[in-house]
């Protein structure tokens, strides 16, 4: 197949891999972005992406209806995230310990109702053909959009406008920079962190659904691979800005599809070690953001990783 395009089927074959591999990076970055605008950090969304990637693959197998598993997903998300913005706001308890016991408790819980559902096949979720113009193949396969994909652009494109134009978004970045002057103003500062990691929670549960209903489209317990935590450092990366968070998740995105890209025009020799390169490349983005030039001075006020 990659006769057809020559050299032309690597690139090709990123741009695909880049949409395909970007979208649980997309939405989990986007409620990890949220989250921390409200002055919370939440390293549980590895646990609460694996947990949705179950919950989505079974009430889809169940339902036979992938959406109804969209929704489980989101669901069982938001309530992993209401979970910690619910003890979060107790004295003494430190969000970025609770985010570690949160995910492993939601890997053990993935893991242990998962079981029967590793072998049956749920329905995948829908894709739009956007190659339908080309007759080859490789470009009819990169431009098979999911539906996921498109609402994730649009989510990152209007989750910055609420944070910059409505009252929503300026009571959470007032609680994300000070809680004291949130509470000065009449907001409660508790209440507003509570439902925003809520709502990052149910994105990260719907990056897991994509997982396991879409690319691959199966249910394992392997299916995360680290990209929940790997999405705190593309938020850093990406200065706390939903839109930004979009560019850096096709990033990511990109650096996944080089492997099977290179495979694309028979280079066999070591290639899987390019499978590596979103972990490189996450390490390099913590390096660099967390050089004395880079300080994080776009971040949230109260966030822990500030303090």
């Amino acid at each position: 197949m990659s006769g057809d395009l020559g050299l032309w089927a690597v690139p090709v074959a990123m741009l695909g891999g880049a949409i395909r591999v970007s979208t649980p990076f997309l939405f989990v970055s986007l409620g990890e972005c949220l989250t921390e605008r409200s002055g919370r950090i939440n390293l549980g969304l590895e646990g609460t992406l694996t947990f949705g990637a179950m919950a989505g693959y079974a009430l889809a197998f169940e339902s036979g209806s992938a959406w109804v598993g969209v929704g489980a997903a989101a669901a069982a998300g938001a309530g992993f995230g209401a979970f910690h913005g619910w003890i979060c706001r107790f004295k003494g308890v430190n969000d970025i310990a609770m985010g570690i016991a949160l995910m492993l408790l939601g890997i053990g819980l993935a893991f242990f109702f998962g079981k029967p559902y590793i072998q049956p096949v749920a329905p995948d979720l829908p894709s739009i053909p956007f190659g339908f113009w080309s007759d080859v193949p490789q470009v009819q396969a990169a431009l098979q959009v999911n539906v996921l994909f498109l609402v994730g652009v649009a989510l990152a494109f209007g989750m910055a406008w609420m944070l910059r134009n409505t009252a929503l978004g300026l009571r959470i970045r007032v609680v994300g920079d000070s809680t004291e002057a949130a509470r000065a103003i009449g907001i409660a500062p508790d209440r507003v962190q509570l439902w925003a990691t809520a709502a990052g929670g149910a994105l990260a549960g719907v990056a897991g659904a994509y997982l396991s209903l879409y690319y691959p489209g199966s249910w394992n317990e392997g299916l995360s691979s680290g990209q929940g935590l790997m999405a705190v450092a593309l938020v850093i990366f990406a200065r706390w800005n939903p839109v930004l968070c979009l560019f850096a998740a096709l990033l990511f995105g990109a650096a996944g599809a080089l492997g099977p890209a290179l495979q694309t025009v028979g280079f066999t020799s070591g290639y899987y070690l390019f499978f590596a390169a979103p972990y490189v490349l996450t390490l390099a983005l913590l390096i660099f953001t967390s050089t004395p030039g880079n300080a994080l001075d776009s971040a949230p006020g109260e966030l822990s990783i500030t303090k």
